[in-house]
């Protein structure tokens, strides 16, 4: 790949910036190895100080990591490309199961509630400085102390990745590590490579992440940690209560570390939330209405420690400014008239979910899917399984995309299917993936 791209500069940042518009615009894709630093140095002609100082600069914002005896590669998912490399384009006619979308019939209507946000709007209109509204906070509060997280402050913010963001901007520093489930939610994976900081994979089952995992990031440096609660993306793993006791155990031994908290799942999952909120000093745990009332609704409901809560407004004040009144207000309405019914909405996915599951176990193929919109299917090969599914009419998007370490697999999205569906699906899968069982996702 050096044949395509020559490394110039005479200082470090020259370097480096020289480096990161090549992974830019693809002529050093993920994965490309870059030389010794001085290799580099002789190449660039200069010291192996400013070789060693441009690769330094490389890794703290995302482009590089340093692998061992594999030596210095352009990241999995480079800070510096916006571009998804790893895509699958559906031909017409083929059923797409790749995207992780909500069934839109499962969805709420929003003219009343939209309305009724107008008319609140009419009456009390929100200008610049005025805080996030009391009632839906309220609202929040409550049903949050119900399911077992600790009265704290709350914010709202523009869905789960905007408020993650800021939380891990305001406490962290390029280099500095992160634990992540792996299998894991590639949108966290990508914003952990453009922040700079560097991944801890951690293994999970079908209850989140397992204990040695954690304590093996933990001990690695971990200074932040991110766990979804239930409905985990791609796996749909959920927390146990067991295993919530003994994360928080494994937690609070590191009261320096920061701990994220994804319940993206309420409302639209069968399982009860067992918190791991307040465990540590600092801590968040994030709510966000996206699958259950709608992904354009943009609101999340956030509550932490004040610390970091303050930092995460602090932050919000200074680009954003405020989530729009007029979505916080239909959020009220939609959550007062009950419009969401939890219980059938669960019903209805865990019917396509659990029938897949059971489907493809049916057939020898192992699948999991606990909870949540997604099953995950181990496999040998993605590409070959994605081409096969592809020329029998279905489309699942590659584990690639979710993976750090852990092997390939399939992520199927339930939404778009109904109960006729999933014998036929069920026997393509089992024409196009042949795999044994794993206990566990890697």
């Amino acid at each position: 790949m050096l044949e395509r791209y020559r490394i110039t500069g005479q200082t470090a940042s020259e370097i480096a910036a020289g480096v990161e518009a090549a992974v830019a615009d693809g002529r050093l894709p993920p994965g490309a190895a870059l030389p010794p630093v001085r290799e580099m140095a002789a190449m660039a002609e200069v010291s192996p100080n400013t070789a060693a100082a441009a690769y330094r600069l490389l890794r703290e914002r995302g482009i590089v990591e340093t692998a061992g005896r594999r030596g210095t590669r352009v990241r999995p998912r480079p800070a510096s490309t916006a571009r998804e490399d790893i895509r699958i384009e559906v031909p017409p006619g083929v059923r797409d199961l790749s995207k992780g979308n909500p069934d839109p019939d499962l969805l709420p209507p929003l003219y009343d509630a939209l309305a009724a946000a107008a008319r609140a709007h009419r009456e009390r209109p929100a200008m610049y400085g005025t805080g996030d509204d009391e009632e839906l906070l309220a609202l929040a509060g409550a049903r949050l102390r119900a399911h077992g997280v600790p009265a704290a402050p709350l914010a709202v913010s523009s869905g789960t990745l905007d408020a993650v963001e800021r939380v891990l901007a305001g406490h962290l520093r390029p280099g500095d590590a992160v634990a992540v489930e792996d299998p894991g939610w590639s949108s966290l994976l990508d914003l952990v490579a453009v922040l700079g900081l560097r991944p801890l994979p951690m293994r999970l089952d079908d209850e989140g992440p397992l204990p040695d995992e954690l304590g093996r990031a933990l001990r690695a440096g971990a200074r932040a940690v991110v766990i979804t609660a239930r409905a985990q993306n791609p796996t749909g793993a959920a927390v146990t209560a067991e295993r919530a006791a003994d994360l928080r155990a494994l937690l609070a031994a590191h009261p320096g570390v920061l701990l994220l908290e994804d319940d993206h799942g309420d409302r639209f999952v069968d399982v009860p939330l067992h918190p791991l909120a307040g465990v540590t000093p600092r801590w968040i745990l994030v709510r966000s209405t996206a699958k259950a009332y709608g992904p354009d609704l943009r609101l999340a409901l956030i509550t932490g420690d004040p610390v970091t809560l303050g930092r995460l407004r602090g932050r919000q004040r200074l680009a954003a400014g405020w989530v729009s009144h007029l979505l916080q207000r239909a959020v009220v309405h939609l959550w007062r008239t009950e419009a969401v019914d939890a219980a059938a909405v669960a019903a209805s996915y865990a019917e396509r979910r659990d029938g897949l599951v059971a489907a493809l176990a049916a057939r020898g193929i192992p699948a999991h899917g606990r909870t949540g919109l997604n099953v995950w299917v181990p496999v040998a090969d993605e590409a070959a399984a994605i081409t096969r599914l592809l020329a029998r009419g279905w489309a699942a998007a590659p584990g690639a995309r979710n993976r750090i370490g852990t092997p390939p697999a399939l992520r199927l999205t339930i939404s778009p299917l109904r109960p006729d569906d999933i014998p036929p699906l069920a026997d393509d899968l089992a024409a196009a993936v042949r795999l044994p069982s794993h206990g566990r996702y890697g």
